[in-house]
């Protein structure tokens, strides 16, 4: 509750708010500071002598503070607020908290009446302390704002749970505490007041005296007054206009700027909005969960980085004290530079501790208050306020993205003393940083066989610092023999073709920079598939391409074994390397078999949703969004269909293929990475590079199957619905690496079937050309 006092107190006198007010900003403000920070304008800035000079101004044009733009009343996010209109820019000042807080240009005018029944110069301008949005008031002046009642209960409530016991409210000096409450009078007695002003005799015999404790309880969950309208102030808030998001009376309804707005009921919204706020809380409450996660990791990190430095200096010690007579001199400097690490280390460790507490306890802060609003039982003075408090926590909740809560150092010393040097060069002796690369990871789930061919993936560990220029790939014989080299270059994936069948291979990989050279990796034990008749042939029935299970040998060794699933047979998926190497260059090439894959998550727009083993997809966002296949092509024929399970609205799906890198928040064939068909219910268009070309008739409904039919060989793609032909080939000198595809939005749901055989009708034209 603590954490949530920020929320509760006024941006420009800094205490509890009084009597707040809500600006048409969403802000709030004590009605006594609104009247304090007023502004009066000149007669030519009213709202009057805009309208009879004929400029149109919007009712809210924020202040152009940084010189660079305007925003006009549709970028705000805000609604019309009738009445108001901007005012130029005064100069500012700080208040108690922090907030800039524009001052009158002039002392206010003396007055017997109260700060807030004073009447208002003509032509005040007041600037929202926070935003800095500065607006000019009506006639009505500051009676034009809604009072923020619910922000009014919440700080009671939070001062009550403050106050450590209720006071009698009818001691004229020092109040005693309060030992009863009496329900009919409001009031709270200590024993002495109560048989002197509330004796129990006469009328006040039958008023009920409850405990101090329950007296708050009940008074808490007394009914409020119901808000009236600030248009119409006799008359109760009765409907929400959706337009203006805004409790109105049925008087501004019938004759009112609300008559031809859509308006609901007040307690449906009420119960809405409460909903909406508490689903927004939902995703902020799991940040607010991972953020105190990541501040004990971090925490440990201290600790680690601790024990790390003593390791690290007590080795630098040794090394120093089997040198003792040539190093004394070198080993305060070599320390020093050890504790310089330390201390950078922990620095930026703490920094991001101290930075994610405070963004942490905001947050919580904010959670706090949000939950005391919920508990508000008032529909109109809620529903105020909810708009503004549901952006504010769906931006609290951005804020906590990807990123923030990943350490900005690692725990490891990149340092390491080289005591191989003789005497003579001890004065040179100076720490090596580890600038040679870390050992590459072998990527497990992607490493896999198909026939006499083996696919390797690998990695950097994830917080080396240390780049690499290249890698080393090794193979042995597959009889045991010498490893050799078989792959040196930057790319982190190889397939190399032409090994024995039925055999087994060790296959290793190791970094390089201009440095030197890295330990192997784990070596990774690779079994090809058997073969019946010669291993010139291929496997003649398709493979479902899924990831290959890995298994320790043993638990005290290092070498990992890869062994296919299927007796007789490996298979992987189908995602070609630029480097594909021989080392059998006498085995002919192998025919392209049928490709088995599905979707694949890890390439996806975040909005995809996958279901049914990746192979059913479909999308949380209105707008589309793209995903792409696991497997890649870049030679032979390859069909795959995709039928659609859900169509509602006719959105427009696309379907094709693209590279790796297409944009993935964007419709198919927007960009110069996507060859796409999309369709709706009644036609379909091809687009490359947002091109649009061969409109067709036919279009899609639930239950339609689109075919994709990518010839390699001829360079072509060619797209099908319901088993016809849709249009010509759609394009061709198509070549390179490309990804089945497919963009869609929430409307759709498609399914993915492959290891499908080339169309009849496709084939016999092939086979005439």
């Amino acid at each position: 509750m603590e954490e949530m006092e920020e929320e509760l107190k006024c941006p420009v006198c800094g205490s509890f708010y009084r009597e707040p007010i809500i600006l048409p900003c969403s802000h709030n403000i004590c009605q006594a500071c609104a009247r304090n920070i007023l502004v009066q304008t000149p007669e030519s800035e009213s709202p009057q002598s805009r309208r009879a000079s004929g400029s149109g101004v919007s009712d809210y044009d924020y202040l152009d503070l940084d010189k660079m733009s305007l925003y006009s009343e549709a970028d705000s996010g805000y609604g019309s607020y009738g009445g108001f209109a901007s005012a130029p820019t005064t100069p500012c000042q700080k208040s108690p908290n922090g907030v800039r807080v524009f001052p009158p240009a002039m002392p206010p005018p003396a007055t017997h009446l109260s700060p807030a029944l004073a009447p208002v110069p003509r032509n005040s301008c007041i600037t929202c302390p926070q935003c800095h949005r500065s607006l000019i008031l009506d006639d009505r002046g500051l009676r034009g704002f809604p009072k923020n009642r619910v922000l009014e209960g919440v700080i009671d409530r939070y001062q009550q749970s403050k106050a450590a016991a209720l006071k009698c409210q009818l001691c004229e000096k020092a109040p005693k505490e309060a030992t009863v409450m009496c329900e009919q009078c409001d009031v709270f007695y200590c024993d002495p007041c109560r048989l002197r002003c509330h004796p129990p005799r006469g009328p006040l015999a039958k008023h009920r005296l409850v405990p101090p404790a329950q007296g708050r309880v009940s008074r808490r969950l007394s009914p409020r007054k119901v808000s009236t309208c600030t248009d119409h102030e006799l008359e109760n808030h009765s409907m929400y206009c959706v337009q203006c998001k805004m409790p109105v009376c049925y008087q501004c309804l019938e004759e009112g700027k609300h008559s031809s707005h859509e308006v609901k009921a007040l307690g449906a919204m009420w119960k809405l909005h409460k909903s909406q706020l508490s689903q927004a809380l939902n995703g902020l409450s799991d940040r607010a969960k991972e953020a105190k996660e990541f501040l004990v990791q971090l925490r440990n990190m201290v600790q680690q980085i601790q024990e790390n430095s003593v390791e690290f200096e007590a080795c630098l010690v040794a090394q120093c004290d089997a040198l003792i007579d040539a190093l004394n001199r070198r080993k305060a400097q070599l320390l020093a530079r050890v504790n310089k690490e330390h201390e950078h280390k922990l620095k930026v460790v703490r920094d991001q501790i101290s930075h994610c507490t405070v963004k942490l306890r905001q947050t919580t802060g904010l959670m706090e208050y949000c939950l005391e609003v919920i508990k508000e039982n008032d529909p109109s003075g809620f529903l105020q306020i909810s708009d503004a408090l549901i952006r504010r926590v769906h931006l609290t909740e951005d804020q906590w993205g990807k990123g923030t809560l990943t350490p900005r150092m690692t725990t490891d010393f990149d340092l390491s003393l080289d005591n191989s040097p003789l005497l003579q060069s001890i004065h040179q002796l100076d720490f090596v940083q580890m600038k040679i690369p870390a050992t590459p990871i072998l990527q497990l789930e992607e490493c896999c066989t198909h026939n006499n061919s083996a696919t390797l993936s690998w990695k950097q560990p994830p917080l080396s610092t240390v780049p690499a220029d290249g890698y080393i790939l090794e193979l042995d014989d597959g009889n045991g023999g010498q490893f050799r080299e078989v792959y040196v270059g930057k790319e982190t994936m190889c397939t190399v073709d032409g090994l024995h069948f039925n055999s087994t291979y060790n296959a290793r990989i190791k970094a390089f920079n201009k440095t030197g050279v890295s330990q192997y990796s784990k070596t990774l034990v690779l079994q090809t598939s058997e073969d019946t008749d010669s291993e010139e042939q291929t496997v003649p029935f398709p493979v479902p391409s899924e990831r290959l299970p890995l298994r320790r040998m043993s638990p005290f060794s290092s070498t990992l074994n890869l062994q296919p699933s299927f007796p007789r047979r490996s298979y992987f998926d189908f995602r070609p390397s630029p480097h594909q190497l021989s080392l059998h260059s006498s085995l002919q090439s192998l025919n392209a078999p049928v490709a088995w894959f599905a979707f694949d998550p890890g390439s996806a727009h975040s909005d995809i949703i996958f279901s049914n083993d990746n192979l059913t997809v479909t999308c949380s966002s209105y707008d589309d969004r793209v995903v792409l296949g696991k497997t890649g092509f870049s030679k032979g024929v390859h069909y795959w269909e995709l039928t659609v399970d859900r169509y509602d609205n006719h959105p427009d799906p696309a379907f094709g293929v693209a590279r790796i890198d297409v944009m993935k928040d964007v419709m198919l064939g927007k960009d110069d990475k996507a060859w796409a068909m999309y369709v709706d219910n009644n036609r379909s268009w091809f687009m490359h590079n947002n091109s649009h070309t061969n409109r067709t008739e036919g279009g899609i409904t639930k239950g339609a199957t689109i075919g994709i039919l990518l010839d390699l060989n001829r360079k072509t793609l060619t797209f099908f619905i319901n088993d016809e032909q849709q249009g010509p080939i759609a394009f061709e000198n198509v070549e390179g690496l490309f990804f089945p595809a497919v963009s869609l939005n929430r409307n759709v749901q498609v399914t993915l079937h492959t290891g499908l055989p080339v169309p009849d009708c496709y084939s016999s034209r092939a086979s005439i050309a």
